[in-house]
């Protein structure tokens, strides 16, 4: 199964998740804002798909597609313990930084 931050982190299946959260909507109308092919805002559809953040309900001959919110409350938690693993490490970097300056001469 693909990475979940690695699918949501390229920048047209991120603009489908943005366009998404307006609302359902099929292949055509979401295919008009981009440059590529339907065929490949499929693709992006269905690789999101397969990591849990879109689903698909079938129409007639249509495919609606939509954002699925325990997928995305997924993401927000990966994308959470990252940044906050990211910034500990950071805050230690600063401390460490920090005890290896010498310290400032106060100015008359």
């Amino acid at each position: 199964m693909p990475d979940l931050l690695e699918v949501a982190a390229e920048p047209t299946r991120r603009s489908i998740l943005r366009l998404l959260a307006a609302g359902e909507s099929s292949v055509t109308p979401l295919a008009e804002h981009f440059t590529v092919t339907r065929s490949a805002i499929s693709q992006h559809l269905l690789l999101l798909a397969e990591v849990g953040l879109v689903e698909a309900r079938k129409e007639g001959r249509n495919r609606f597609y939509r954002l699925v919110p325990e997928g995305m409350a997924r993401l927000r938690k990966e994308v959470a313990v990252f940044w906050t693993q990211e910034l500990d490490l950071l805050v230690a970097d600063a401390k460490e930084l920090a005890r290896s300056q010498p310290p400032h001469e106060a100015r008359p």
